[in-house]
């Protein structure tokens, strides 16, 4: 496992814990469809996504003293910046445990907001909900769809889909800033993803594997589209002939890169990155008071 991101304590106290709670929320593998759940193109066409949630968690836990004298930790197990939806699972954590799981995703979302996160609502969702979802974004609605695989797709993804961390650390706003001050250009491409998603969750569902393979393929070609800054750390994986097809995960141009591989032991072996063992996770966000 990676090592955990540090803890922070936003306020200190002493005395004796009448109050604590502590939430769990997963980060996410995004495998179609990221950038169309951002405004200006949900509100102006709609997007879709794809994308799964794994058993590696943000927390949060909220304690409260006698004298009413509150603290607040958090931490997550891999690292913020590293494409996996950090961010936005620590965030539904940390709303959770202050304000109560109703209308949690969108809460972090806005709390993002405040903070001048120019990013979508996909991270959010997919934290609350946890399992494998297609989520359509209308606006500022945001529609989640379960999908539910044979488990013969299950098998085939968890046995040949890598995760592997390039090291590479970035702030997805300001990708995003470079990307929607260039609306009417990159337009063409947000349909271009929108299109791939849409793909990619009938392939989900229906274990299309050669679908999957072509989806992922177009995403990718897509967010190149964007700029060739987004592709460029994972460029190398193109000379490995086993790999079926690649993607950076979230904003891509760095962190964490899904590979879709024939033989993963071999494609393992020869990169230089930490490879990420990883599991679904089918709860979301899980609760717990004391």
């Amino acid at each position: 496992m990676l090592d955990d991101n540090h803890l922070f304590d936003t306020l200190s106290f002493r005395g004796t814990v009448t109050v604590s709670k502590e939430a769990r929320a997963p980060v996410r593998i995004d495998l179609a469809g990221g950038w169309t759940d951002c405004p200006p193109f949900c509100h102006d066409v709609g997007g879709d996504v794809v994308n799964i949630a794994i058993n590696q968690y943000a927390r949060a836990k909220l304690t409260i003293d006698e004298n009413g004298m509150m603290n607040c930790r958090y931490s997550c197990d891999v690292p913020i910046g590293s494409g996996l939806g950090s961010t936005g699972a620590l965030n539904v954590a940390l709303m959770s445990v202050i304000k109560g799981d109703e209308d949690v995703a969108e809460m972090a979302f806005q709390f993002e907001k405040l903070l001048g996160n120019r990013g979508g609502r996909q991270d959010q969702w997919a934290a609350k909900n946890g399992g494998i979802q297609h989520l359509k974004f209308i606006g500022d609605h945001v529609e989640s769809f379960s999908l539910h695989p044979p488990t013969s797709f299950l098998r085939w993804f968890k046995k040949h889909f890598i995760l592997a961390d390039t090291g590479i650390r970035h702030v997805s706003g300001n990708l995003h800033a470079s990307v929607w001050e260039r609306y009417d250009e990159v337009l063409p491409i947000m349909m271009q993803l929108r299109e791939a998603a849409k793909t990619m969750a009938e392939s989900v569902q229906n274990d299309r594997r050669d679908h999957f393979v072509q989806s992922m393929k177009d995403t990718t070609h897509a967010v190149g589209l964007l700029g060739k800054e987004f592709n460029e750390p994972y460029l190398v994986l193109d000379e490995m002939p086993e790999i079926l097809a690649w993607k950076g995960m979230g904003a891509a141009a760095g962190g964490f890169v899904g590979i879709i591989s024939r033989n993963p032991d071999k494609t393992k072996s020869q990169l230089d990155w930490e490879i990420l063992d990883w599991d679904y996770d089918t709860t979301g966000l899980v609760m717990t008071d004391e």
